[in-house]
């Protein structure tokens, strides 16, 4: 019975660590992972309601990413899951991203009204 217990309690002591996930060979970057994680966002929101831009455009979110920022899948993966277990510095990281979402559309939507009010187009 004291060594099953013993065995529980380490365990429970290993189990219990900082970071669950090894750090990856190839850590990126607090702020790097920042910017793929928003890229991310607004690679998904265009794909989920512009469909044909990216398919016209021959954009595939992943590809788009690995290429970018010069990873592969492993090494995103890899660190996806190294941050996401520390979560304090992942939610940080995607209040981040919300706060600069938030950023892009209120400069949007002051670019819309001033189109409305006076009347000329702006060209992207």
């Amino acid at each position: 019975m004291k060594k099953f217990l013993l065995l529980v309690i380490g365990i429970v002591i290993i189990s219990c660590s900082k970071n669950p996930a090894p750090k990856p060979d190839n850590l990126l970057d607090d702020e790097v992972m920042t910017n793929i994680l928003f890229d991310i966002a607004v690679l998904q929101a265009a794909e989920g309601t512009m469909t044909y831009r990216l398919t016209e455009n021959n954009i595939k979110v992943n590809t788009f990413i690995y290429e970018k920022y010069k990873i592969d899948s492993t090494t995103y993966y890899q660190n996806q899951k190294y941050y996401a277990a520390n979560t304090r510095k992942y939610k940080k990281m995607h209040q981040d991203v919300l706060a600069r979402l938030e950023k892009i559309k209120s400069e949007s939507e002051i670019k819309k009204d001033s189109t409305a009010i006076d009347g000329t187009s702006v060209k992207n």
